[in-house]
């Protein structure tokens, strides 16, 4: 089987496993920046990367579809859909991407499935945002709509604050996704699916408010109790993600757990640290079996 793994660096850790596991199971993979998608319409190959036809590859994993301006953004998703539709699998499936990329759309869609997620406003005026301040307890996450790791999320509890930093965002014609702040005690918890399945998980500690590995939070193994493996599963399944991270929060005051986010690219390089489970070797596996 032909394998291609959407990405900008070929040295890049997950992409270097994957490359290893997928070699290791007897399938040929190459790596494939979207930055080089050459499309033809009418003519052949449809798509190629760098001259060399991907039409018959019988799937792509999608690890990185890097930003750039909304056209470059569009195109290089149009890119996987064309795939789709010419019958080459698409990990995780471009529609699941598109979702899980946007906030916004990803907890109305947990929402919808009856997933406890943190009540949040979404506004593109500035006085309705310093309004969504007080109306969610004067303590809140402000989230740029799109965007992982962690990076642009800022925690408000003073409305002065909130003043100075939403006029800000207001000059910068940007959409105020604002949240409650879940007290979590710098502790959250990460779900590892795949397919129907949690194949591994963590908790993550940190000194602050946020716990992402990239932003300073250390990984402790942790097994899930079962009510939140099926909690991780059916957030995957609201969103249509065949792989992804979940995370989930749990209240230092009520024992609530909500599911905050889910990642249509995940990174497990701190995950596989606290776990004998080989996730890219899962990922391979699964894939496989199910094509």
């Amino acid at each position: 089987m032909k394998f291609g793994i959407i990405a900008s660096d070929r040295k890049e850790w997950h992409v270097q496993r994957l490359s290893a596991a997928l070699e290791s199971r007897g399938a040929e993979s190459h790596m494939l920046p979207a930055t080089r998608f050459h499309s033809r319409i009418s003519a052949q190959p449809k798509v190629s990367v760098r001259g060399y036809p991907i039409d018959d590859y019988d799937a792509v994993i999608v690890r990185k579809v890097p930003g750039g301006t909304p056209e470059q953004v569009f195109y290089r998703m149009d890119v996987l859909h064309r795939l789709e539709d010419m019958g080459v699998r698409v990990i995780n499936p471009a529609k699941s991407i598109e979702r899980a990329v946007d906030k916004y759309y990803t907890s109305t869609l947990l929402e919808d499935a009856g997933i406890s997620t943190p009540r949040t406003v979404v506004t593109e005026r500035f006085r309705e945002a310093m309004e969504a301040f007080q109306e969610l307890g004067g303590d809140v996450v402000v989230k740029p709509l799109f965007g992982s790791l962690g990076e642009g999320m800022t925690r408000i509890s003073e409305e002065e604050i909130a003043y100075r930093i939403f006029r800000a965002l207001e000059r910068m014609d940007s959409v105020f996704y604002i949240q409650e702040f879940i007290p979590h005690g710098g502790m959250d918890l990460r779900a590892f699916v795949i397919g129907d399945e949690v194949v591994a998980s963590m908790r993550r500690r940190s000194e602050g408010w946020k716990t992402n590995i990239s932003a300073g939070g250390r990984a402790e193994a942790y097994d899930l109790e079962e009510e939140l493996v099926e909690l991780s599963i059916k957030a995957a399944k609201a969103i249509g993600l065949e792989y992804t991270g979940v995370d989930l929060l749990r209240s230092e005051e009520d024992g609530r757990v909500y599911v905050v986010e889910l990642n249509s690219a995940p990174g497990w390089q701190g995950l596989q640290t606290v776990t004998d489970t080989d996730i890219a070797l899962r990922i391979t596996d699964y894939i496989l079996d199910t094509s």
